[in-house]
């Protein structure tokens, strides 16, 4: 299973305590650990036990804790090992500058955007997991990438997909871009039945497992709405050339479609593990220990449109399309503030995609990012004024 590599990739996780950090550590040692991989630096939050666990156990260069105040706790995790340690946005700053030809974004939230940017500019790898790096400053991040020289690879499951279906020397056969979604728990369920959802059925996904954060975003399909603001900028296309379809098996994970007709598909059993190693292998591929597809034993692959009625994030998306600019920023600041009044219990679960809506309204004269800052404001508002409408609905 070790990649053959003539001198080991040198590789930065920023988010190593998270699932696709963990995930990614899998696929390290899957591929040979640190006769494949020297790894200059992990960065976490509050699991301080776990960051220390990991520097050791991968002999990384440098343990980042994003919370300042956990710094002496890492430092004394660490005494001894000669890791040397950060904490807070410098320390971000500082992994994400280290000479790493690849990075992992698994950053969750705006936290993940100057580093990852960082690291983009000086001309490193980019495997990509953080969905606001694009969603929120998609023009910004891009621009960053393009004057770094680096690549850009996606590693959520359906633009890893789609990546893997594109012919490069066909770019300008390309048709459509299908992005397949699960449907999550409540596919099947009337608008009346999802009124009343509580937050342990919300978490509960049918395939995939996943934090408490992306199981809400899957069953109220923000995470597709993402995922198509992300597919317009990874891939150059029209917002008319993004599809959603549901398939409730997860086995296809995206396709993409042609002029001729012709529609290439990426399957496998759903395991984050293999997008993350096509990423770090990228552009071989390596053997990995996940569970291998048994077409026999799966039966049936069903599909059906996705219902914009029952779940409007999807016809928010196309709102955020259309009007560009901060957009994206509103969305996904708006969706993040929702989500954790939803947990708060402080508003019901068809009620986040009202106070998205009504956000991204209220702000839809905000122009173009020029720079980080501008993206972090936008956030910052669509947060506020987010917090505004759930207030006067727990009022009413």
């Amino acid at each position: 299973m070790i990649m053959r590599t003539e001198v080991p990739r040198r590789l930065t996780i920023l988010g190593s305590t998270g699932s696709i950090g963990t995930n990614t550590l899998d696929v390290v040692r899957q591929l040979g650990g640190r006769d494949a991989f020297e790894i200059m630096a992990l960065t976490g939050n509050g699991n301080i036990e776990l960051l220390a666990e990991q520097a050791r156990k991968f002999g990384a260069r440098l343990a980042v804790t994003a919370d300042e105040n956990r710094y002496a706790a890492l430092k004394d995790a660490l005494s001894g090992s000669g890791i040397a340690v950060a904490a807070g946005v410098s320390g971000l700053d500082e992994a994400a500058g280290l000479d790493a030809d690849w990075v992992m974004a698994a950053i969750v939230g705006t936290a993940g955007l100057a580093p990852t940017l960082r690291a983009a500019r000086r001309g490193a790898n980019i495997a990509l997991a953080n969905k606001e790096c694009l969603v929120s400053a998609g023009e910004l991040f891009l621009d960053a990438v393009s004057s770094g020289g680096g690549l850009l690879i996606p590693v959520d499951s359906e633009h890893s997909a789609i990546f893997q279906c594109l012919d490069k020397s066909q770019r300008h056969a390309l048709e459509r871009i299908i992005l397949t979604a699960s449907g999550g728990p409540f596919r099947a369920c009337t608008r009346e039945e999802m009124a009343g959802v509580t937050l342990q059925a919300a978490r509960s996904h049918p395939n995939w497992s996943m934090g408490l954060k992306i199981s809400v975003g899957s069953a109220t399909m923000f995470n597709k709405a993402f995922e198509m603001i992300e597919a317009k900028h990874l891939f150059g296309v029209r917002p008319d050339q993004i599809e959603v379809v549901v398939h409730p098996q997860s086995v296809i994970h995206s396709m993409v479609g042609y002029v001729d007709g012709s529609v290439i598909a990426q399957l496998g059993v759903p395991d984050m593990r293999t997008a993350i190693g096509y990423a770090l292998s990228y552009p071989v591929r390596s053997a990995l220990d996940v569970e291998r597809l048994d077409f026999a034993k799966l039966a049936r692959l069903d599909f059906e449109a996705p219902d914009e009625t029952r779940f409007p994030a999807l016809r928010l998306a196309r709102t955020a399309l259309e009007r560009g600019g901060l957009q994206g920023a509103v969305l996904n600041g708006a969706e993040e503030a929702a989500f954790a009044a939803f947990v708060a219990e402080r508003i019901g679960f068809l009620d986040m995609a009202d106070v998205v809506e009504a956000v991204m309204d209220q702000l839809a004269g905000l122009g173009s990012a020029g720079e980080i800052a501008d993206v972090v404001q936008a956030d910052a508002e669509a947060r506020r004024r987010a917090r505004d409408v759930v207030s006067k609905m727990a009022a009413a």
